[in-house]
Parts: C-alpha cells; sequence; structure tokens
C-alpha cells in the first residue's frame, strides 16, 4: 500500500513584489515573470508533497482575469490536489493586492503537473494525496478527468479510453 498525506502538508504560500525590472512597457507584470511564480510555488508545494525533486510535466491553461501593477503585491497559493504514481497535480491561485487603496484581487488560477524522480532522473512513487475539506475533495475529484484531458491532449491517450471524460457526457435515456 502506498503512502499517504495530507494535501493541507503541501500547502505553500509565497509573496512577491512587482517591481520594475518585473513589468512591461505599461507597467504591468509580465506574463512571464507571473508564470515563473507559479512554477516555483507549486513545485515547492509538490517538493512537500513527495519529499522528492520534481520536474514540470505540464501547465493548465493560465489566464489572466485582472492586471497586476508596478508595486502591488502579489501572492501565490499553490496545494497539490492530487497524485496519481509518479505524478502530482498541483493548484495554484494568484492574488494582487494593492496595499495603498485596500484592494486585493483574484489575478490568475492554474494547473501545473509535476513528476516525481530520483537522483537519475526516473519517475519515482509518491504518496497518494488525502484531502479533507469539501474544496480539497471537490479539486480531488476533478483532478482525473483533467489527468485524462492533458493526456488526450498531449497525445499520450485516445480519446476513447478517457473513461472519466466520457461519464461527463454521457446522456440518459
Amino acid at each position: 500500500m502506498r503512502k499517504q498525506r495530507s494535501v493541507k502538508d503541501s500547502y505553500v504560500r509565497m509573496t512577491e513584489l512587482v517591481l520594475p525590472n518585473d513589468t512591461n512597457t505599461l507597467n504591468n507584470l509580465m506574463g512571464g515573470k507571473m508564470m515563473h511564480w507559479m512554477d516555483i510555488v507549486s513545485a515547492i508545494s509538490a517538493q512537500k508533497h513527495s519529499n522528492r525533486i520534481v520536474v514540470t510535466a505540464s501547465v493548465d491553461n493560465v489566464s489572466f482575469r485582472e492586471g497586476i501593477r508596478l508595486g502591488n503585491v502579489v501572492t501565490l497559493e499553490a496545494q497539490v490536489t492530487r497524485a496519481f504514481s509518479s505524478s502530482m497535480e498541483v493548484h495554484i491561485e494568484v492574488w494582487a493586492e494593492d496595499i495603498p487603496s485596500g484592494t486585493k484581487v483574484k489575478s490568475n488560477e492554474a494547473f501545473f503537473t509535476f513528476v516525481a524522480v530520483d537522483q537519475s532522473g526516473n519517475p519515482i512513487d509518491v504518496p497518494e494525496a488525502v484531502p479533507e475539506s469539501e474544496d480539497e475533495k471537490k479539486l480531488f475529484e476533478g483532478a482525473l478527468r483533467r489527468r485524462q484531458l492533458r493526456l488526450i491532449l498531449g497525445g499520450r491517450m485516445k480519446p476513447n479510453d478517457a473513461i472519466e471524460l466520457k461519464a461527463l457526457f454521457a446522456l440518459e435515456d
């Protein structure tokens, strides 16, 4: 039986300040810088869960809902939602705060997938992720469908083999 670890144990919070070197000519945070921070916080979360070296396997749709301005404080929160044999899905939420105005908005959200590897770079088993709260359970349940979609889009699974995805579209007579 695989080891188990609560998803709460993988929670990571990271805070950054948007400086001039992080912005484009409109004084907004560059998207590449945001993705860099998201990759770091989610990798730390996956490492905490697996206690292993991890490598980024995939990044799901990253949409930019709200611009993040020069001088904003950016808070990134990441947590493993589900672990498969050697891979882990990590959910990231990003908040932008303008301290002088007292406003805080959710600017980004994404799912990253990491694979735990040994010292030679070969995939290695990770503990199961055990959700506890209702939100954790909801993310856990959706993780298998998101994984199947990633595998189909990456050409590693045939659509007919995606049982969980097919169940979403099964209609009763």
